[in-house]
């Protein structure tokens, strides 16, 4: 089994780049975290690093009674990050006693042909299959919530003016919501991921996303395309953007031919 990856990061219109990402990969496993802080003035920075860090160390370590990774043994990992990020807050001054960070974490198996993932705030990860979208993650936002009421359109989201209120972020020690996929998701030949900040989704809607793969040869090509629309289509101020993209490929993965299908309940 052989996955294909780029990314990208960006300061956008941002005085700083306040987003986080990284990866880690073994002969078995494959883990990627993107996250997005909040502060301000380094301690954005700050929140969304240890993020990235806390979680790809806690992955690394996996015990073999842990393999295939579950969309739980990922939530967990997100907690001990914001469990990381309360404790520096104790040690911080200024705008790091007040940080916060949304993220994203994929964890793939190749040996098992599995998936799992989890994700706080807005921070989004898309699977892609046959050109549909066949998984989503949930924002935990304020307009989530307003189109989950049939209060707001899905596509109004992008320009309601309180899109950028969410009811969970990492860097917190209230009762945080943070959620996973349930177990593990089996892998096709095909699947792409695309993990991003909310300064990519918020001016990539899905029909263009959905468009960019289907005429990009590669990861680095879909990203690329991506990244030219905010480009051209942002305002001056816009937010850092930071994307992560995830190709399945392989001859030992069974193709399976799907015909186009609604996207699946988000997760």
């Amino acid at each position: 089994m052989q996955l294909v990856t780029a990314s990208l990061t960006d300061q956008g219109g941002r005085p700083r780049n306040e987003d986080s990402f990284g990866d880690w990969s073994s002969e078995r496993l494959y883990c990627c975290v993107v996250a997005d802080g909040a502060g301000g003035h380094g301690g954005g920075d700050t929140a969304s690093r240890i993020v990235v860090d806390s979680v790809l160390a806690d992955l690394r370590y996996l015990t073999v009674t842990e393999l295939p990774p579950t969309g739980e043994r990922l939530v967990s990992a997100l907690a001990h990050a914001n469990e990381n990020i309360v404790e520096e807050q104790s040690r911080g001054s200024g705008d790091e006693t007040d940080m916060r960070s949304t993220a994203v974490v994929l964890a793939i198996d190749r040996e098992c042909r599995t998936a799992a993932w989890a994700h706080c705030g807005d921070t989004r990860l898309y699977c892609f299959r046959q050109g549909q979208i066949h998984a989503q993650t949930r924002d935990h936002s304020m307009v989530q919530e307003m189109v989950d009421a049939r209060l707001l359109l899905a596509e109004e989201i992008r320009h309601h003016p309180r899109r950028n209120v969410l009811y969970a972020a990492l860097g917190t020690e209230d009762q945080l919501d943070i959620a996973g996929s349930d177990g593990t998701f089996a892998l096709l030949e095909g699947d792409a991921f695309l993990i991003c900040t909310d300064g990519l989704w918020e001016y990539d809607e899905e029909t263009f996303v959905r468009d960019a793969l289907a005429s990009a040869g590669t990861p680095a090509a879909w990203l690329d395309a991506l990244a030219a629309r905010v480009r051209a289509t942002a305002r001056a101020n816009h937010d850092n953007y930071t994307a992560v993209a995830v190709w399945v490929r392989g001859d030992d993965l069974e193709t399976t031919v799907l015909k186009p299908t609604p996207r699946s309940a988000l997760v």
